[in-house]
């Protein structure tokens, strides 16, 4: 499995927590998979990183409205959907 697939991995079961109301355990494993997603996009070309900041941002505001849907959508489609995107770069 490769990093990028592992952090996918860590999404999708840090949104699933989102979803099943364990918001605080899920906040926990979030920092988590920022941290990874930042060190696999920080040397990936510029829109990839605009992107990262746009989604990251978003899902900050999820976080801070407290909108755990929002935030498990953001994660688990647009954060995925980078990555992925992502692994196909250069």
């Amino acid at each position: 499995m490769t990093t990028i697939e592992q952090c996918v991995g860590e999404c999708r079961q840090c949104a699933g927590l989102f979803r099943l109301g364990r918001d605080v355990e899920a906040a926990l494993d979030m920092v988590d998979v920022f941290e990874g997603a930042q060190q696999l996009l920080i040397a990936k070309p510029a829109q990839i990183q605009q992107d990262w900041a746009f989604v990251l941002t978003h899902m900050l505001a999820c976080q801070e409205r407290q909108d755990w849907l929002g935030l498990a959508d953001w994660m688990e489609y647009e954060l995925i959907e980078l990555l992925q995107k992502a692994r196909s770069a250069y």
